[in-house]
C-alpha cells in the first residue's frame, strides 16, 4: 500500500485550498456535521458554493462523465474531501444522501432511465438534485426486520403509508430514497423490502423537525399518508431492496472518513494555536506536558483514521470492494471526534460551559458544538454497536448476533 496520493491529487488539493480561501474564508459557517442544513441563510450560501463546485467538476468528481462526473481517481477524491473538510467548504455534500449515498447506489442498482434522470441533477448542484435517505423508524433503528412503512402496488403506482425518523435533510430534499415493505404478508425483511424513489413534493408527505442538542435542525420525522408514486420509481427488483441496502450503507460509511479527517485536523491546528497563545501560571499551555500529550494522542488518532481511509482507497483502486472496513472507519471516526471534543473542552476549561454563540466562547464555540453534535452523529449510518457486529461477523468470523 502506498500512502502517497500522487502529484495529480496534490495539485487538486492546492486548487481546492485556493478555492476555499477565495470563496469561504471568513464566512461563519461550520459544515462538519451537516449544520448547513439548519438555517436558511447557511443553506442558500451552501447551495451557491455547491454550484461552483459542480462547475469545476468537483462535486461528484468520481462519477462517469456521462452522469456529470469527471472520472477522477480515488486518490483525487480523497484529497478533495480531506481538503474540503479542513477548510469547511459548504456544499461539498449538499444533501449528502445524493452525492455520497443515493447517487452511487443508483449507479449500481438503478435502470438507465433513472440514472439519466437523477444523476446529472445531483452532479449539477441544483436544488432539484438534493436527496434524503429514509431508513430508520420509531420502532426500527438498525433492526430493519421491524420496518413497518408500506408501499402497496395499485395499478401503475405504489401507495405509501408509514413514518420515518432521523431523516437528514428531509426538509430541504427534493427526492427521498425510501426503504419500505412492498409485501407486508412476509415477515422476513430480506424477502419483502424494496427501495422506492419518492418526490418530496408529493401530496401526503409531512415533515417535522428534530432539533439536536446543538440546536441544529438537520434531522426530521417523515410521515407518509397515502402518498402515490409511479411504479417506475422502484429501484431494482421488488422485494429485493435489502440486498441493495447493505452496499448502500457501506457506501454511506465510506463517504464519511475523509471529510471528518479534514475537519478534525483543522480543530487540532486551532487547539495548538490556542495553547501557544494561552498562558497558565506564566507559561503557555503548549509547554504543559499533559496538554502536549493529549494533543499528540488526538493527532495520532487522526493519522490512524487517515491510514484507514487510504487503505480503502488503495483497495478500491486495485478493484477490490471493501467489506468490514467501511464499518471500521465509521466506528473509529466516531471515537476520534468524541475524543477530540473532550480533549478540546478540557483544554479550554470553564469556557466550555459557555454557549457556542456567546462572544466569550473560545475557538468560536466549535468544541462545544462538536461535543453536542456527536450524540446524533454516532447514530448516523448505524450505531457503534452495529459497526462492531459487522466487524465481528465479516472480519473476525463471529456468529451473526441475530
Amino acid at each position: 500500500m502506498d500512502f502517497e496520493l500522487g502529484d495529480k491529487a496534490e495539485k487538486l488539493r492546492a486548487e481546492v485550498r485556493k478555492f476555499a480561501l477565495a470563496e469561504v474564508a471568513g464566512k461563519p459557517y461550520h459544515t462538519a456535521m451537516l449544520e448547513e442544513e439548519s438555517e436558511d441563510e447557511d443553506w442558500e450560501f451552501s447551495l451557491s458554493i455547491s454550484k461552483k463546485l459542480a462547475a469545476k467538476g468537483w462535486l461528484c468528481m468520481g462519477w462517469p462523465e456521462q452522469y456529470g462526473g469527471s472520472n477522477a481517481s480515488y486518490w483525487e477524491q480523497f484529497a478533495y474531501l480531506e481538503e474540503a473538510g479542513y477548510h469547511e467548504i459548504p456544499g461539498t455534500g449538499m444533501g449528502i444522501s445524493g452525492t455520497g449515498i443515493n447517487g452511487p447506489s443508483l449507479m449500481l442498482f438503478g435502470n438507465e432511465e433513472q440514472k439519466k434522470k437523477y444523476l446529472p441533477l445531483i452532479a449539477s448542484g441544483d436544488p432539484d438534485g438534493i436527496w434524503c435517505t429514509a431508513y430508520s423508524e420509531p420502532d426500527s433503528g438498525s433492526d430493519y426486520n421491524k420496518i413497518s412503512t408500506t408501499a402497496i402496488r395499485s395499478g401503475d403506482e405504489y401507495v405509501i403509508n408509514g413514518q420515518k425518523v432521523w431523516t437528514s435533510c428531509a426538509h430541504r430534499a427534493r427526492w427521498c430514497w425510501l426503504a419500505c415493505k412492498t409485501d407486508p404478508t412476509i415477515s422476513k425483511i430480506h424477502k419483502s423490502m424494496s427501495i422506492i424513489i419518492v418526490d418530496m413534493k408529493s401530496p401526503g408527505i409531512t415533515t417535522r423537525p428534530l432539533v439536536n442538542l446543538a440546536g441544529v435542525h438537520s434531522f426530521n420525522e417523515l410521515f407518509f399518508d397515502n402518498v402515490r408514486v409511479p411504479a417506475s420509481n422502484l429501484v431494482g427488483e421488488e422485494n429485493r431492496g435489502f440486498y441493495m441496502l447493505i452496499p448502500a450503507l457501506a457506501i454511506e460509511r465510506l463517504s464519511m472518513a475523509p471529510h471528518i479527517l479534514g475537519a478534525g485536523r483543522r480543530l487540532i491546528d486551532m487547539l495548538v494555536h490556542f495553547c501557544r497563545e494561552t498562558y497558565h501560571k506564566g507559561r503557555p499551555l503548549s509547554e504543559n506536558p499533559v496538554v502536549r500529550n493529549k494533543l499528540a494522542e488526538r493527532a495520532i488518532e487522526l493519522e490512524t483514521l487517515r491510514a484507514f481511509g487510504l487503505e480503502i482507497m488503495w483497495k478500491m483502486s486495485t478493484g477490490k470492494m471493501p467489506g468490514y472496513e467501511a464499518a471500521r472507519n465509521k466506528l473509529y471516526s466516531n471515537l476520534v471526534t468524541e475524543n477530540l471534543a473532550k480533549t478540546g473542552l478540557e483544554i479550554i476549561g470553564a469556557y466550555s460551559q459557555i454557549s457556542p454563540d456567546s462572544k466569550w466562547a473560545k475557538l468560536q464555540g466549535r468544541l462545544q458544538n462538536l461535543y453536542l453534535l456527536n450524540a446524533g452523529w454516532f447514530s448516523a449510518a448505524g450505531t457503534i454497536e452495529i459497526q462492531k457486529n459487522v466487524i465481528g461477523q465479516f472480519k473476525l468470523g463471529l456468529p451473526r448476533p441475530y
